[in-house]
């Protein structure tokens, strides 16, 4: 049964979707933490909400407003760390959300950050790149009074990039006085970047789609993938998994969805989405199917890369494949989760399928910090060992108390989490 919750006063019921889910699941975890129980509402509380208003001056010299957010959650194992993301439907819900899984994926996979999370609602397809610039710099400042190389440490996400972060870091340090690269991470290698960050998300579900397949005896070589989404994320996934000897065989992104039962040419179709912008009339395509057919190709791995809440008590029935594995965040809801665990379908939950771009991030700061930078093949044996050895630690928990993968993955996060909290304890 689902608990109902006190709805803080600064969000809308109807609008807290995001909220409620990372509630729910804070829920079913909690009667697995033991003692540390006392200390679950701490994860229920935001530690600190920023609201902005972001005005810029857009080209033609009218002026815009667009609303910015800053949530840091919980910082108990270090300063706050996760992305910032434009999009024409954030809501301050699931900047909260978000902030909060990036806690628990922090923890997860044991990096010594707390988690946050940031973003602009705004469509950025409607702005010139001048007048990006002025908002992601209008942006930094005003949350520049929270963020910082020690504070919070924001990074890439949904319709940013590397440029994105190369503006908020020269922002903050102009605001400073002085260079501050690790204030952000995901920079262009010039600036501070590490090698192996633009791929380390994909890559993480590589991994960890491949640590699952070994668990339910499944070869990678001729399994099928269906992916949506086909950015950052869900492309280089696509790519690694191809160049393994996996059949992309599906592929949906916000254009549309396109088919192909001997396997899509993933090289050929990342080009063809960095020329136009979609996966639409990519011609090496079979077909063309309507968007909600997608949940029902035949598939072994199925990865969800785009946003969240994609799937549902709705759709959850009709998925054919043995595992998914999370490369957005939040992209199954709870009772999705249940249907597909009744279903014998293995999830591989967000919070260490896609836990890759975060580990490179603090390689990324920690080489900012020493001036000294690793190799990519370093940097990628690194990753790797760090994404294995927490799938390995979540699996066992997950065996030991017969949980799913997420709740198990919760289990060992937030008794981190809270170990810490508990030892810290409270000031004053």
């Amino acid at each position: 049964m689902t608990r109902q919750h006190d709805i803080p006063s600064y969000l809308v019921p109807k609008e807290n979707n995001p909220w409620s889910v990372y509630l729910e699941q804070i829920d079913r975890v909690t009667p697995h933490l033991g003692g540390l129980a006392r200390w679950v509402e701490t994860l229920k509380r935001p530690k600190r909400i920023l609201v902005v208003d972001v005005p810029i001056e857009r080209d033609d010299g009218t002026i815009a407003h667009f609303e910015g957010y800053r949530v840091q959650h919980n910082m108990s194992r270090g300063p706050g760390k996760g992305g910032v993301r434009f999009h024409q439907d954030v809501t301050l819900s699931e900047v909260m959300a978000l902030s909060a899984w990036m806690t628990v994926k922090n923890a997860a996979v044991n990096v010594p950050y707390g988690g946050a999370k940031g973003g602009i609602r705004v469509d950025p397809r409607t702005l010139s790149q001048g007048e990006l610039q002025r908002m992601t710099r209008r942006y930094t400042s005003e949350i520049g009074i929270i963020i910082g190389p020690n504070k919070d440490i924001p990074a890439p996400d949904v319709n940013t990039n590397e440029q994105t972060m190369a503006w908020m870091m020269d922002t903050y340090s102009m605001n400073q006085g002085s260079t501050a690269t690790g204030v952000v991470t995901g920079k262009p290698i010039s600036l501070g970047g590490s090698l192996g960050r633009r791929d380390a998300t994909g890559r993480g579900v590589y991994v960890a789609g491949c640590e699952a397949a070994i668990k339910c005896g499944m070869r990678i070589e001729g399994a099928r993938v269906a992916v949506q989404g086909f950015g950052n994320v869900g492309g280089i996934a696509a790519r690694l998994f191809s160049e393994a000897g996996a059949l992309v065989v599906a592929v949906q992104d916000h254009g549309g969805t396109i088919v192909h039962d001997g396997g899509l040419d993933v090289a050929a179709l990342l080009a063809h989405v960095a020329h136009t912008g979609s996966v639409v009339g990519f011609a090496g395509a079979e077909d063309s199917i309507a968007p909600e057919r997608f949940w029902s190709v035949a598939c072994d791995i199925l990865i969800p890369a785009a946003l969240e809440q994609q799937i549902t008590k709705d759709n959850a029935g009709q998925i054919r494949a043995r595992i998914i594995l999370e490369g957005a965040n939040g992209p199954t809801t709870p009772e999705a989760d249940d249907i597909l665990r009744e279903n014998g379908v293995l999830v591989v939950p967000d919070v260490i399928a896609n836990a890759g771009g975060v580990t490179v991030s603090y390689f990324e700061w920690v080489q900012d910090f020493s001036s000294f930078f690793w190799s990519e093949e370093d940097i990628n044996a690194r990753l790797t060992r760090i994404m294995r050895d927490a799938f390995a630690a979540i699996w066992q928990v997950a065996q030991d108390k017969d949980l799913s993968l997420r709740t198990a993955a919760f289990v060992v996060a937030c008794t981190r989490v809270l170990q810490a909290r508990e030892v810290r304890g409270l000031y004053p």
